[in-house]
């Protein structure tokens, strides 16, 4: 079915596979790091790479996570994103609060 080792490590207990109208095979997996900077660019290493679009809509929701995780008091539900997002965007934390 698919061979090879995945771009990163997963969480074990958290994978689900169903199988659906007996066509269609579908996989979740939990990532072990789900920081903005670690967006998998592929499900495998050099194989399976994820669509441009695709990619680019994934670092905007994970770096609006990591933006609700730093700032706990703000709601960034409706939020969108643009500018430096690559790699999780900038980093704040050398800042003086």
């Amino acid at each position: 079915l698919l061979q090879g080792k995945l771009f990163d490590s997963t969480v074990t207990d958290e994978g689900t596979w169903t199988l659906e109208d007996r066509q269609l095979i579908r996989i979740v997996l939990m990532k072990t790091n789900r920081d903005a900077g670690n967006c998998w660019t592929s499900l495998l290493e050099n194989e399976y790479a994820a669509d441009p679009w695709v990619q680019d809509q994934m670092q905007r929701k994970l770096t609006l996570e990591r933006f609700q995780r730093e700032n706990p008091g703000f709601d960034f539900s409706g939020a969108e994103i643009s500018g430096n997002y690559s790699k999780g965007g900038p980093d704040f934390s050398s800042l003086e609060k």
